[in-house]
């Protein structure tokens, strides 16, 4: 364990709940889609944002309000390697998750308003970490990431790009870890069965399944603080406002799952799960409309940040 690295007495379980009770979202006019923003902290048990969370509710900083419209995607990047688990409809769930577990973190972000979670991706053994910009908008001072065995380390953010929703991180003194395999999503089909995995509500290790909805989803951003927004406070920003062309999953996604990973039959990453859509900010919860980030593109935000 070095100076990054948590004592094992900290390792595991969700951090203890502290409350914003101004932080509760207000009712909106009209439908909204939505960040899976990462979780506020408050001592509750409530259900909230489509969530069944234990003092853990509400939002964080940094996200946005986006519309939908029809694009096509123009992402064409070689794929990495992989062991194939199934080629079926008939997903062995239990086997990609098996397989994905490891490479994904929570990401706990402390802001001026509070403590926000979200998700990772594990990039490299030495602790690189692949998430939403959005997640760690508004961060002050070291995030911190969670394996999923509860190991802790200390993690800095080397850049982002608001525009694509999408940040590297770096875990501080991090080595040995499980790093993701990023597929072709290029490749992918409407009907492929998919996996999302993340945080939902700070669950760690939640594990979720359905099915690429539809490909070429062009998120723009629409709306900035105002009153109907779902987020239960101005939407603060730092640089660009998204807009990105996003693949569309049945999978239920929920807000902590951002950043976190939407993965094939064969364990590759394909997508960054990234936003949902919600009838109204009271329920900003999974109604089987979420979005995520092409890994192909995000790969290319990724090789821009490191070459920056």
């Amino acid at each position: 364990m070095n100076e990054n690295q948590f004592p094992a007495s900290q390792a595991g379980g969700n951090p203890p709940a502290h409350g914003h009770p101004h932080h509760q979202q207000p009712v909106a006019a009209a439908p909204v889609l939505t960040p899976p923003r990462p979780k506020k902290k408050r001592l509750a048990v409530l259900v909230t944002a489509g969530t069944l969370t234990a003092a853990v509710v509400g939002g964080a900083v940094g996200a946005a309000i986006v519309g939908l419209d029809h694009a096509t995607s123009t992402s064409a990047l070689t794929p990495s390697a992989a062991t194939t688990i199934s080629s079926t409809t008939n997903t062995d769930v239990s086997a990609v998750a098996a397989k994905v577990l490891p490479s994904v973190v929570q990401v706990n972000v402390t802001t001026g308003d509070g403590e926000a979670i979200g998700s990772g991706v594990i990039l490299t053994a030495d602790g690189k970490i692949l998430t939403n910009a959005h997640v760690v908008s508004g961060a002050e001072g070291d995030v911190t990431i969670t394996l999923s065995d509860g190991t802790k380390y200390r993690a800095a953010v080397l850049g982002a790009d608001t525009k694509a929703d999408i940040a590297l991180l770096q875990a501080k003194g991090a080595s040995g870890l499980t790093p993701a395999q990023l597929g072709d999503s290029s490749k992918l089909q409407v009907g492929e069965p998919v996996v999302a995995i993340g945080s939902p509500g700070g669950l760690q290790n939640t594990v979720t399944s359905g099915i690429v909805s539809a490909l070429g989803r062009q998120l723009s951003d629409i709306s900035s603080g105002e009153q109907n927004s779902p987020f239960g406070q101005t939407a603060h920003r730092t640089g660009d406002s998204p807009s990105y062309t996003a693949i569309q999953t049945d999978a239920p996604i929920n807000q902590g799952n951002s950043g976190g990973p939407l993965v094939d039959t064969n364990g590759e990453v394909i997508g960054i799960n990234s936003a949902l859509y919600s009838p109204s900010p009271t329920s900003a919860g999974s109604v089987g409309i979420g979005f995520a980030i092409p890994s192909n593109d995000a790969k290319t935000i990724v090789q821009q940040i490191e070459n920056s």
